[in-house]
């Protein structure tokens, strides 16, 4: 198995780093599905940091202190890009399926059914990552409760809302790790 042998882990491995990731994922024309860009983009301009005039232009890694990311899928191709990373946030939209309206916490990796697919969950992610490069970011997911998932870049009243606490959250909590 690749990654597995002393010989692999002499190429596979990677200088740790301690940089902060923000990826977030969803699709920014299915209304709240979007929530993760507008999530970022709340926090880009808090942070200071030019404003892309839409999804289209996109968030991605700079070297950055956190980087910002966003994507429509994860994919296993992204395991080289977090194994350069000590954290990271997942930042996604859920249709009700969890509990509370917003849900932050750690992410472990876990192999899946998926990981083969072009489209994988954090844990399937950060286990490709571990497999192949030896590096286990500390991650966390942060979900935040979509309304509606039509055809549309507006959020919801409700998710907007939602937003705003999610980069409160996300700030406290970069506020936190920075005293760490």
């Amino acid at each position: 198995m690749l990654g597995t042998d002393s010989a692999n882990a002499n190429y596979f491995w990677k200088p740790p780093l301690t940089k902060t990731l923000l990826i977030g994922y969803g699709n920014p024309d299915r209304q709240d599905d979007g929530a993760a860009w507008h999530i970022l983009y709340r926090l880009a301009a808090r942070l200071g940091r030019p404003l892309p005039d839409g999804p289209e232009e996109g968030f991605l890694p700079e070297e950055q202190e956190p980087d910002l990311w966003f994507v429509l899928q994860l994919t296993p191709e992204m395991s080289e890009t977090l194994a350069d990373y000590e954290r990271i946030v997942f930042i996604d939209a859920h249709t009700g399926q969890v509990p509370a309206e917003i849900q932050f916490g750690p992410v472990s990796p876990t192999d899946s059914t998926s990981i083969l697919t072009h489209n994988i969950s954090p844990a399937a992610c950060l286990a490709l990552t571990w497999s192949i490069y030896f590096r286990r970011p500390q991650a966390h997911l942060l979900t935040v409760r979509g309304y509606s998932f039509q055809f549309s870049r507006e959020l919801t009243p409700q998710t907007d809302r939602l937003v705003d606490q999610a980069v409160d959250l996300i700030w406290d909590w970069m506020e936190a790790e920075s005293h760490d």
